[in-house]
């Protein structure tokens, strides 16, 4: 080789290398920041609360598994997906301590056909809405012997473009649900509507709460979750027993 040659090809290697340099500089920072911003807006959201103590889902769905790794990072343990596919390609690239430390939520709509992965992956599924569904998470969870946490959907504002029970729906199905082997009913979950007032989400909450009583008391069994309460409401729901809020943009931006 030449040394013109060899002059060239080493100028290549530099830029190359100080290029992969500036690369992992720069991803480093974004990692920082995010933890950063993650550990200012957990005390915020804390301070907001309190003197709530609810389980605080980091909802996950629109970010990688950094965003995961970032929250564990600050202390928080249970995290939120909404999509299969992309919630497992999240989950298999974590480190097995993160994993066996954490709780996983899914929280999004239940497709029959992928319930089988939901029940292996996940350890609470908040969307139950019907009693196929439950029947189907079910006889998955038996099939793996597993007994799996659910909690019922329950759609009180009556929005049509939601999935969810409507409260007479729920109290005809119940006792056939909570008699389901392969699942335990450990409470209901809610989503208010995007755009209801603060009056409106303090009447929806509330009856959320007045129906989880109402329950107990017909079938006496206990539900001692209560899903309920986003990145724009969670303060609202906490006054109104939620003992499970699930945020995501509040978290992570």
């Amino acid at each position: 080789m030449g040394f013109s040659m060899w002059v060239k090809e080493a100028k290549i290697f530099t830029k190359i290398y100080l290029s992969a340099r500036e690369s992992y500089y720069i991803i480093k920072r974004v990692g920082e920041d995010m933890e950063k911003t993650v550990s200012k807006n957990l005390l915020l959201i804390n301070e907001k609360i309190a003197p709530c103590k609810p389980k605080i889902i980091a909802v996950t769905k629109y970010y990688d598994k950094t965003a995961i790794e970032d929250a564990f990072e600050c202390g928080l343990r249970d995290f939120g997906e909404s999509r299969v596919n992309d919630a497992l390609a999240k989950m298999d690239l974590l480190c097995k301590e993160l994993k066996e430390k954490s709780t996983f939520h899914f929280i999004g709509h239940v497709q029959s056909n992928k319930a089988k992965k939901i029940v292996k992956y996940f350890d609470y599924i908040h969307s139950v809405d019907s009693y196929r569904i439950a029947e189907i998470i079910s006889n998955s969870a038996l099939e793996i012997g597993k007994c799996q946490k659910v909690l019922l959907q329950l759609n009180n504002a009556g929005e049509e473009t939601k999935f969810g029970y409507s409260k007479e729906g729920m109290l005809r199905d119940f006792e056939r649900i909570i008699s389901l082997e392969g699942i335990e009913v450990c409470g209901l979950m809610n989503m208010a509507p995007l755009m209801a007032s603060e009056r409106e989400l303090e009447d929806l909450f509330e009856d959320v709460n007045s129906f989880r009583h109402q329950l107990e008391n017909k079938f006496g069994y206990n539900l001692r979750e209560l899903s309920m309460g986003m990145s724009n409401d969670y303060h609202i729901a906490v006054k109104h027993g939620a003992t499970m809020i699930r945020i995501g943009r509040k978290l992570f931006s």
